[in-house]
Order: C-alpha cells, then structure tokens, then sequence
C-alpha cells in the first residue's frame, strides 16, 4: 500500500528531543508509576494464576490462537482464531482479561483512572498500566499462559453471528504477527488458516456494513516512531487486512452492546448521525471536486470506493467533518436516549483494548455476567457513571499530545530547507488560508493567499520553522 517516510538524522534531534520533553511538561504527563502502584502491579503479576485448574478456568490452550499488531506491539489486547465450519465459520476471540490483575479500589485501579487510556509519544508512551502487566503478565504474548475473555461466534454464510458466547478463559497464543507480515503471507499463500479465513470474514463484514449504512472512514495514519539514529515521519494507508480485522473488533463491539441494551445497564460508545444540511453540503463538495457522491450510493459505499489519491485523500478529510460528537453514554436501568454509534451504524461498546482504554475493563465485566445470567457486581455498576468524562478528558489530552509531537517532528525535520520550494496538495480551504499536504516530506500546514481549490497542486516556499513550538511557515510561490 502507498507509504510516504521521512526520516530526521541532524543536529535538529537534541532541539527535539528537548521540545518534546517540554511537551510533555506542558501537558502534565505523568511519568514513572507511583511506588504503591507499582508494587501491587507486580505483585498481581505474580500471584494471579494461569493454571486453568488453579484458577477456575475453561482451559481453551487447545485453540491456536494468533495475534496481529503493529510490528514492536508489546501490550496484546487481542487473539484470535477462525475455523470454517459448512458455509460460515466459528470464531473465538480472546480479550487480555485484565479485571483479574487490577483489583477494584486499589493502588493500580486508581492510577488507571487518572489516566484513562495510553498515550503514544515518539519519546515513549504513557502506559495506562504497568508495564509488568500491559506488556507482561496480562499482555496476550505467543507461546504462554494467558488469561482472557473469550468471545464465541458462531458465524453464517454472511459472518453474521448466529450464536455468541463470552466466557472467561486460559489462552495460550501461538504466535505474533504485525499487519505487514500478515498480510504479505496472505498474498504469498503461506498464510496459517485463520490468516485466510479473516480475508473472507472482512470481506463478508464489509458487506454487512454496507447493508446497514455503515461507514469506515480509513483516513492516512501519521505515525512517529523513534528509532536508533532519529526519528521516522510516515504517511501509511495502512494493508487490507487491517480492515479485516477491525471487522472483528467492529462486531465484537457491537454484539456487547446487545447484550448491554438487553441487560439494560452498561456503557455504550455513541454518535449522532450527521444533520441532513451537513450531508447536503458535504454531497455538493464531492461534485465540485470531480467525485460525486451520487443518489442512490450508501455514504459508506461511496467511502470505500474512493480511490487511494490526493483528490481521494481530500474527500476523505471533508467526510471526516461527518463524524463527530462521538462520547459515551453510561445507564443502568433507563436506556440513554442515543444507542447508535452513527459512523458503524449500530450500537456499539469498546470491549477490545483494556490494556490500553480503561472503559473497555467496565465492559468487559458487565458483558460477562449478562453472558452467563448473573448480576454485573455492584462495584462495576455503581462507577459506570465515573467513566465518560475520564474517557473525555484522556481523549482530549491525547489528542493534544499527537497534534503537538507531529507539528515538532514535522519542524525538525524541515529544519534547514528554510528558503525551497515544495509541491503540495491542497486539502480544504480555510478562512485564513489553506491546509496543505507536502507530496514529500510528509509534513502538513496552514497557508495563507494560496490559490487552488481542494484537490490541486500548488507550489509554496518554506520560510520558517520553530521545533520548540511546532511552526512550520509557508508561502504561495
């Protein structure tokens, strides 16, 4: 898939490494874990057992489960193996059981709150966990003993689930792939089965989503990675099975709101569907950019039948002003008033990452006892409400973090070009300017007096950066 890098080897990398340290202090990020955290996370670490008989568990050794990550992933949240079976298939689906190792009221569940979720920095992330247990004891590494919560699907023809079960479980994953590595042994035929058999599911779900209005937006992820000689910048659309396997995740979510809706107590991850004069205007900007998104075409299929170009990648970052609003909604008895998550087009729950998203540990125990008709305890139900302005809040931060550490990347590795002329590729257009995207390095900006409507190239001249600050300055050529 189309992949544009950039890679920072200068005198720019002391000056960055202290913006981003500053960075960090400006958001108050917090560093090492407190003594008393710490302590009880490795204390759990060691005396929580994974022996199935020694701690009450369905031994589920037996199924080979696989992993697929990001490559370096260390905090596993997710397994998975997929059997057909006729014309559909079963597929289990194993969640890092972290309620086990994080008790309710102590030192570690307290910290977690504070936090909310991890946080990436290129200078290293903020764990919401101790790394002895997010990259160790609870983290779904191949070849050991692992507890979980294992989803049971029993899936038709059209991978619509037919039969769903969650139990908790002992997993033993037998091996670790990133998305790379999967997916070239996908094309080169060495994949394992539930490798190939997660291409027919993706396909299948897309499908589904495409009948229910769904939408996946698949926007270009900035990633910043850190390596021994500097930093790395890269522009990736991502492979095809990453697609995949956000379908499993998808459903996997939207059968735990199910349950939650059927059980009425839970927490629902939601948004509000677009309003129609927003789905007017964004309709009228497809036809001026020579895309048009016409009557009769699902949003969702109009999405993902865009092409992989710039003119694709600008109607991409309008329909993004589709989504937003996005929040939870906490309830125990009353239903909230939005059930559905617009962009997926069904009620939706986060159930899969609880290593790294504190919501998902609620969930995950509340969807447990409604699986096997038992009360959600008291601890769990009673917080529910704490959760959505934590989850807000960390969210917020993040998101300051990302936008803060990509703008002093993006400066440092611009740091003397000072005076060149780049191509670049108009986004949108803004009141004081135009958000333009540098063909290479790349690096985005605001421009101001560039002329060019969303989708064509222009020409502008670097003249100045700051990495301290993340300012990078452009002008029209």
């Amino acid at each position: 898939m189309p992949r544009r890098r950039a890679r920072l080897v200068s005198p720019a990398q002391s000056e960055l490494k202290d913006a981003l340290g500053a960075l960090r202090d400006e958001l108050a990020l917090p560093d090492a874990f407190p003594s008393d955290v710490q302590a009880e996370a490795e204390h759990a670490a060691t005396a929580v057992p994974t022996d199935p008989a020694a701690a009450g568990l369905v031994d589920l050794r037996g199924i080979p489960f696989l992993t697929i990550d990001p490559e370096g992933s260390t905090d596993l949240d997710q397994a998975m193996h997929i059997e057909r079976a006729g014309d559909g298939a079963v597929l289990h689906y194993a969640i890092a059981d972290v309620p086990a190792y994080v008790t309710f009221g102590g030192a570690v569940d307290a910290e977690a709150r504070r936090r909310g979720q991890t946080i990436y920095a290129p200078d290293g992330r903020v764990p919401l966990h101790p790394a002895v247990l997010s990259e160790d004891a609870a983290s779904l590494l191949p070849d050991r003993d692992r507890r979980a919560f294992v989803w049971r699907f029993e899936l038709d023809a059209g991978a619509r689930p037919t039969t769903t079960t969650l139990i908790r479980a002992v997993v033993r994953s037998r091996a670790q792939w990133s998305y790379v590595d999967a997916q070239r042994a996908v094309d080169d035929g060495t994949a394992p089965d539930t490798l190939r058999h997660l291409v027919w599911f993706g396909e299948e779900r897309a499908r589904r989503e495409s009948e229910r209005g769904g939408a996946s937006l698949n926007l270009p992820e900035t990633r910043i990675a850190a390596t021994a000689d500097g930093y790395t910048l890269e522009i990736d659309e991502g492979v095809p099975l990453e697609d995949a396997n956000a379908q499993v995740s998808l459903m996997t979510g939207m059968a735990a709101a199910e349950l939650m809706i059927a059980g009425r107590v839970g927490i629902l991850r939601t948004m509000p569907p677009a309003s129609d004069e927003d789905v007017a205007a964004f309709r009228a900007q497809t036809v001026g950019f020579g895309l048009p998104w016409v009557e009769g075409v699902s949003y969702g299929d109009y999405l993902r039948d865009l092409p992989r170009t710039p003119l694709g990648r600008v109607v991409r970052e309008h329909a993004a002003g589709l989504f937003r609003g996005a929040g939870y909604a906490a309830f125990d008895g009353e239903l909230p008033e939005l059930t559905v998550q617009a962009a997926i087009a069904a009620p939706y729950a986060h159930v899969t990452a609880p290593l790294r998203r504190l919501v998902d540990r609620w969930a995950l125990l509340v969807c447990e006892a409604l699986a096997n008709g038992r009360e959600v305890p008291n601890e769990v139900r009673s917080t529910l409400d704490e959760l959505p302005s934590i989850m807000g809040r960390s969210s917020q931060l993040a998101g300051r973090l990302d936008a803060g550490a990509v703008d002093r990347v993006e400066a440092a590795l611009l740091r003397g070009r000072e005076g060149e002329v780049f191509e670049a590729v108009v986004l949108r257009r803004r009141d004081d300017g135009a958000r333009i995207a540098l063909t290479q390095p790349p690096v985005e900006a605001t421009v101001t007096a560039v002329e060019g409507a969303p989708g064509s190239l222009v020409r502008v001249r670097l003249t100045r950066t700051d990495i301290a600050t993340g300012t990078t300055e452009f002008t029209a050529v």
